[in-house]
């Protein structure tokens, strides 16, 4: 990789210029210069932008240099240098595209403070509180993904063991092995356990257990398209880079960004890598949910309906396609705010 000392240097003989000529139409000392190109030295902002409108070159681009070389010098002989590059992206961007609605944030902790105000709930109400959004969240995260189960019929499935006519072997399946995922979760928040990769294949494995035996829990091997969207998931030799980074992510960002944000950029991120050949978007937001229940907000059940579903989708498509994640964070903040007012209605 070029040095801005060579680049610098490079500009000037290309332009067939002396020092002492730069440094007068620059009115940068021509021993500075010197030493710039020897890279003895490294030019301050303003002579880079001097430097750049002399030699007729994009200034942002030697701005780039500069700054990579700031950082390059500074953590270069560090073992961990990687890694403190990785934190420093992932608060970039956040700070680029972080969710500046900070009203419905304000909203959601006000009711979050009543909530906890309630609490602790009788043991036998929690119960049924708990049966009661597993069977909910269960038929809209599975209508989500085309499963025609309606409510009654989920809950017949998941609490009776009925078999229903003209209803699928898999959609059967889909119900009871998302109920129980729903119930992993809740064991996880009481154990206070952390999310690991090991954690997401296991939730995955649950919800693909006896639908797909041989991808159940594993990550695809396979390049695979997301109908109706025009995100392209990554190579599959990438995944498990990727879902290192996302766990690496998830540990530097979960005492830093505002537990409902967190929730989001994790369910986003997970389906976006799309580690799995089919369950992404259940496993994503049983990531999502398992990520607010552990900060203590119920679960945010996003509705399966038609017009909700295209907004899901579009909200998604939106990060992919033009990098904007604020529709998103709007939408599950908008999901998560309606599920407060839900379960505090309930507990009165």
């Amino acid at each position: 990789m070029e040095t801005l000392a060579n680049i610098l240097k490079e500009l000037r003989t290309q332009k067939e210029l002396a020092i002492k000529e730069v440094a007068q139409k620059t009115k940068i000392d021509a021993s500075l210069i010197s030493r710039f190109e020897n890279g003895e030295r490294l030019p301050t902002k303003e002579q880079v932008k001097k430097l750049a409108k002399h030699y007729k070159v994009a200034e942002s681009n030697l701005l780039i240099s500069l700054l990579s070389e700031k950082i390059y010098n500074e953590i270069a002989d560090e073992d961990i240098a990687l890694q403190a590059l990785q934190i420093a992206e992932s608060r970039i961007a956040y700070k680029r595209k972080n969710f500046g609605d900070s009203e419905i944030l304000k909203e959601i902790d006000s009711l979050k403070k009543q909530l906890d105000a309630k609490r602790p709930l009788p043991i036998a109400q929690l119960k049924k509180l708990e049966e009661y959004y597993k069977i909910a969240y269960t038929h809209e995260s599975n209508k989500i993904e085309g499963n025609t189960l309606t409510l009654q019929e989920t809950a017949l499935v998941v609490e009776k063991g009925i078999t229903i006519s003209g209803k699928s072997v898999q959609e059967h399946l889909e119900a009871i092995n998302h109920a129980e995922a729903v119930e992993l979760l809740l064991d996880l928040v009481k154990n206070k356990a952390e999310i690991t990769e090991s954690l997401i294949k296991q939730i995955h494995g649950i919800i693909l257990r006896g639908i797909d035996r041989e991808n159940a829990g594993r990550y695809r091997n396979v390049n695979v398209r997301i109908t109706g969207s025009k995100h392209i998931p990554p190579e599959p030799y990438m995944l498990n880079k990727l879902m290192e980074d996302y766990i690496f992510f998830y540990e530097e960002a979960k005492e830093r960004l505002h537990p409902v944000v967190l929730a989001a950029e994790m369910h986003e991120r997970l389906v976006s890598i799309h580690p799995f050949i089919d369950g992404n978007g259940r496993t994503s937001r049983l990531v999502m949910n398992l990520i607010l229940l552990k900060a203590g907000y119920p679960i945010a059940n996003i509705s399966g309906d038609r017009n909700s579903r295209l907004e899901y989708f579009k909200a998604l498509e939106s990060v992919n396609i033009e990098n904007n994640k604020h529709l998103f964070y709007r939408f599950i903040a908008e999901n998560v705010l309606l599920s407060l007012k839900d379960y505090l209605q309930i507990v009165g």
